[in-house]
């Protein structure tokens, strides 16, 4: 019996920027009783049907964005008599689905680090059950991946998380749903192990896969401070624990690059974006979504700014040495034709390294998709046969691009002027003018062509109408893929020892209270 554990995709790049994390959490879940299992990630290539076997058990994770892909999985794995197993955010909150048209004998809903294990010992006797229930894990239950199946050619950047759950409560993430608002912090000793381990194969860049790397926002403090002296406890253990992190990174050899999730609140916390700068955190994906302060209203985050304002925030990112990828948000029924401009004019002018415009999509899970579903009542629209409340079940080329009718333009439009700001900000122009960072012609052709990549990896393949762009975007990316990858390796350091914890840390990480106190 064999257990293969697949991350779905419909576009297989050959190399892959960053690692799926899970594959490599739930394969070191796996009793050593049961062997390695094969790990399938098909943004490098897709699976051969031929390779599962009558009595094999067939792992698969979805998101809603590859949900499709991976039912056609299940019911290949089923046919050949494999035993499938769904599990990940979106098997979670539709585990029926999985059933009916994933071809699925068991769904795991939750973390799947303790009940794994069960669920093989289950299918080795014939009798999986329908429904297990792996819950909101203690962070003392989390599981560190097992880095050495990875195959190390295969991508730019490796993956650790550091914490689950998210305090906020934006209206177009589930996180907070599914994963809780109190986050779960692993332990600095668990994150940097991992860490050297990776960086000891010659991972050079690493991701901080997290829901939220600045979990504690100083406003946090200050309400729990006036109300709740248990809650301020609480938050400043989580607080003096992210400096004990970042103090043990910084002693890592000074090449090591991290990136991580932030929110726009961490530029008021001086302290934390200069820990962050000598941790060797260089880069951030900062959720702005929108610059107009209707916007921001529009999804529940009038915590981030607008205007001037905003453009001041993000420079102070860059001013700490925190280069920001910003993600924006169009659709948003606030927005207007001019508001594209605008985006990119902010996006400009603050200073943004990278940035990502996406057009506005409810995923189940969300505020915004319990508020688009209820809105259709019985009178839900088709595509296909489809009820669009179940849009992932759409076939790809008929799915529309855009979901929420909006006050003042088409879908159309939306769409068109969407893909004309990609265009107008990945221009050769405006990524050579944002290379200026870099002194060396070397480092800024890079940044070009990594620019380029990350444009026809994340633009094209999700907005683009036509199937021939798609497709031809696709092979762009899969050329200089390769090639691409070799400008994030870093020689192994096979005798790298972990950093230890300093006691100056505890000081350092307490100064806030101390203030407060003063």
């Amino acid at each position: 019996m064999k257990i293969y554990l697949v991350n779905p995709s419909d576009v297989s790049f050959g190399t892959a920027v960053i690692t799926p994390r899970w594959l490599y959490v739930i394969a070191a879940a796996t009793p050593k009783s049961f062997g390695d299992p094969v790990l399938v990630d098909e943004t490098l290539e897709p699976i051969d049907p031929l390779h599962v076997q009558r009595g094999d058990v067939v792992g698969i994770s979805i998101h809603t964005g590859n949900a499709l892909r991976g039912y056609t999985i299940g019911r290949m794995a089923r046919g050949r008599g494999a035993y499938v197993v769904f599990g990940g955010i979106h098997a979670t909150l539709y585990p029926k689905e999985a059933r009916e048209l994933g071809g699925a004998h068991a769904v795991v809903k939750g973390d799947g680090d303790v009940v794994w294990s069960r669920v093989l010992d289950d299918c080795s006797r014939g009798a999986p059950l329908c429904i297990y229930e792996g819950g909101r894990l203690n962070v003392s239950d989390f599981v560190a991946a097992r880095w050495d199946l990875i195959p190390r050619k295969s991508y730019m950047w490796a993956s650790v998380q550091t914490i689950r759950g998210c305090p906020k409560h934006c209206s177009f993430c589930s996180v907070w749903r599914t994963d809780g608002q109190r986050p779960r912090q692993r332990s600095s000793d668990a994150v940097v192990e991992e860490i050297v381990q990776l960086r000891r194969m010659g991972f050079r860049y690493i991701a901080l896969a997290d829901d939220n790397f600045y979990s504690v926002s100083l406003t946090g403090l200050k309400l729990a401070a006036r109300n709740n002296p248990g809650r301020l406890k609480e938050l400043n253990a989580i607080r003096a624990e992210r400096f004990a992190l970042m103090s043990r990174l910084a002693q890592l050899p000074s090449d090591t690059v991290f990136f991580t999730q932030i929110t726009m609140e961490a530029a008021e916390d001086p302290q934390f974006l200069e820990a962050m700068k000598a941790a060797h955190i260089k880069g951030a994906l900062v959720g702005v979504e929108s610059v107009t302060p209707d916007g921001l209203k529009d999804i529940f985050k009038d915590f981030n700014s607008a205007g001037e304002s905003l453009v001041e925030r993000l420079q102070t990112f860059r001013r700490h040495g925190v280069h920001v990828l910003g993600s924006f948000i169009f659709g948003l029924p606030s927005d207007r034709p001019e508001t594209f401009a605008a985006t990119v004019d902010v996006a400009q002018r603050a200073d943004l390294t990278f940035a990502q415009f996406v057009m506005l999509t409810p995923f189940p899970g969300t505020v915004d998709f319990d508020r688009w579903e209820k809105a259709f009542g019985s009178d839900v629209p088709q595509v296909a046969g489809v009820p669009i409340t179940r849009r992932w079940l759409i076939p790809h080329s008929l799915r529309p691009k855009l979901y929420c009718p909006h006050p003042v333009m088409s879908s159309d439009e939306i769409r068109e002027r969407t893909q004309a700001v990609w265009d107008r900000y990945y221009s050769l122009r405006f990524i050579w003018k944002r290379s200026q960072f870099l002194k060396a012609v070397k480092s800024r052709l890079a940044f070009l062509l990594i620019s380029k990549i990350y444009r026809q990896m994340y633009a094209d393949t999700g907005i683009a109408s036509d199937t021939s762009r798609i497709a031809w975007s696709a092979r762009w990316a899969r050329w200089l893929a390769k090639p691409c990858r070799r400008l994030f390796a870093g020689r192994p350091m096979p005798h790298l020892k972990v950093p230890k914890s300093e006691s100056a840390t505890e000081s350092l990480s307490a100064d806030w209270q101390g203030q407060q106190e003063a």
